[in-house]
């Protein structure tokens, strides 16, 4: 058995380095894929309002709709880091 001289100070610096990797992969995971999603949505939103203003209200509605799974990716992250 071979001894690599970890300390316990060591091992929660890893621990805590590690926690703060995941919570900024859930972040930014999360902001990725809205980004991707809302690409989309908000081309099809400005299309529907440019042909119909009455549209205007729905389409803004579905434009926010993923931007909620980056606010789930952020309380994610917070529960990581406290």
């Amino acid at each position: 058995m071979v001894d690599i001289g970890t300390t316990l100070e060591m091992v929660q610096a890893s621990q805590a380095g590690m926690s703060a990797v995941g919570a900024g992969l859930a972040v930014g995971l999360t902001g990725i894929g809205s980004g991707i999603a809302e690409m989309g949505i908000g081309a099809a939103a400005v299309g529907a309002t440019a042909e119909n203003r009455d549209m205007f209200g729905l389409a803004l509605l579905f434009t926010v709709i993923p931007e909620t799974i980056v606010i789930f990716g952020l309380v994610v992250a917070l529960l990581l880091l406290f």
